[in-house]
């Protein structure tokens, strides 16, 4: 997409949001636009839904979400900050009561949806300690592929070494992110937080006992920098209270990194590595124990968490997963809900030929969802029909089912990087029984959860009367995607 198609997208979207006085915050995700708003009433969801290049939208809790796909959000975003800040006035603006009147009624309600959720907005905010890491598991995680595949060839042989350096150098270092992201995100000093969790893969910690037993370099990987940095943030909160004003510069990062440091040595770490150590053995003997039962449990429940936004909340047990054995076994099974997605996008196209606009959605949403993506056919097809967002649970189960049965059976594989998945993850994929092996059990869940999706959807999908009311030409003016929803989905 060009430069210019980019910001005509960013500028389309500004106005129909309520433009740049109403943009508290812009951000984004992999696929997503995330816009902070003063006002939500300003906000003109079915506009929005209408056009080009917008694949859906979504109202969080704390962020109003346009779905924009991967790659293109993250050329679209740039452009939509800079309008925002060229549309802003460039003297201070005279703030009224009813200003303050309408920000303390946003407050407000913010803090009660707060106060209403707060399991469920942690367990966000966790997430967005490790969303800004994904871009570099990706790439470190095809690098690992592609150097597995030389070493196995014996290509290149002077090559390897280097691209295993590459390929290790974020992992090996990743707890110091994870402690940066944490602080960062809990109102903490950042590099405090990244001090107290570089303790963990400190090299010398090796010649320190704790609970009678010698530590080890990373031990308690990010489940230990994770709780390392909340309790920075917490100390450097008290001092910040409590230390002089003419101190605090001194005094304050000084008991932060002591006290934290102590806490995680002698603490944190071997607690954290236990844990590690527990969400290992627990992945791996639910797999051997229960493979098919997991499997169909798992795959089946996986797209309505992404529905909620709540998917994210696992990246840290795929990322201990990682860091243990090299792959995360749970992320296949995950991806076979996309399977069955897009399964069941095929049937709705079958189910609905004279439904121009529906089928169009479909058209242009299936790339994403074959590469992984699956938001755009949820928001856009299976949930605002509502039957075949339930089929297309079918499917993804029935997929998830089969890889999980093939563990079961002895063929234990996972993924080297969380992120992508569909066909994207066939060049991240890892296991115990060889490539060909790995690919061939992948796919052949892909293929079940596609006709699974398929059939679910084709044959129970729709009632005698969703198939009269929408099996009509809807014409060319008709919205395509998720406007057809009476109500905007909620995540």
């Amino acid at each position: 997409m060009s430069t210019d198609k980019n910001r005509a997208t960013a500028a389309a979207i500004l106005p129909l949001v309520g433009g740049p006085d109403n943009i508290v915050s812009v951000a984004h995700c992999m696929t997503r636009l995330r816009i902070g708003l003063r006002d939500r009433s300003l906000v003109d969801d079915a506009a929005l839904r209408a056009l080009p290049g917008v694949l859906g939208v979504v109202e969080a809790d704390d962020t109003y979400q346009v779905v924009l796909g991967p790659g293109v959000v993250a050329r679209v975003t740039p452009e939509f900050e800079a309008l925002v800040e060229e549309g802003r006035p460039v003297g201070p603006r005279t703030v009224t009561a009813g200003d303050l009147a309408e920000r303390g009624a946003a407050l407000k309600e913010a803090r009660k949806a707060r106060n209403a959720t707060p399991f469920k907005l942690f367990l966000r905010r966790i997430a967005d300690v490790f969303v800004p890491l994904i871009p570099a598991l990706i790439g470190c995680g095809v690098i690992a592929g592609l150097n597995g595949l030389l070493a196995n060839l014996g290509w290149a042989p002077a090559v390897v070494p280097a691209l295993a350096a590459i390929a290790s150098g974020f992992m090996s270092l990743i707890a110091v992110f994870v402690g940066f992201n944490t602080a960062k995100e809990f109102g903490g000093t950042p590099v405090l937080g990244g001090a107290v969790a570089s303790v963990i893969v400190f090299p010398g910690v090796a010649k320190i006992d704790a609970f009678g037993e010698p530590l080890s370099p990373g031990q308690g990987g990010v489940l230990g920098a994770l709780a390392a940095a909340l309790l920075a943030v917490r100390v450097e909160r008290w001092c910040r209270r409590r230390v002089p004003g003419t101190l605090d510069v001194l005094v304050t990062p000084t008991l932060t990194v002591l006290v934290t440091g102590l806490v995680t040595l002698y603490g944190l770490m071997f607690l954290a590595g236990e844990a590690a150590a527990a969400i290992g053995a627990f992945a791996n003997w639910l797999l051997a124990a229960g493979g098919a039962l997991a499997g169909l449990v798992l795959g089946g429940l996986f797209l309505p968490l992404v529905m909620l936004g709540l998917h994210q909340a696992l990246i840290p047990i795929h990322t201990t997963l990682i860091e243990q054995s090299g792959y995360t076994v749970l992320l296949p099974i995950l991806a076979m809900a996309g399977a069955g997605q897009v399964g069941a996008a095929l049937a709705v196209y079958c189910r609905l030929p004279r439904n121009g606009s529906v089928r169009g959605t479909i058209r242009s949403a299936l790339p994403a969802g074959f590469l992984g993506v699956g938001e755009p056919l949820i928001y856009g097809v299976s949930l605002p029909l509502g039957r075949p967002f339930v089929t297309a649970c079918v499917g993804g189960a029935a997929g998830g089912a089969f890889v999980g049965l093939c563990n079961q059976l002895g063929v234990a594989f996972g993924s080297k990087a969380i992120g992508p998945s569909g066909w994207a993850l066939f060049p991240l994929l890892d296991g115990t029984s060889g490539p060909g092996v790995t690919v061939a059990v992948y796919a052949g869940g892909l293929a079940v959860g596609y006709l699974a999706g398929f059939a679910a959807t084709y044959f129970f999908g729709f009632t005698k009367r969703m198939l009269a009311d929408l099996d009509t030409d809807a014409g060319p003016a008709a919205p395509a995607g998720p406007a057809a929803a009476k109500e905007p989905v909620r995540a």
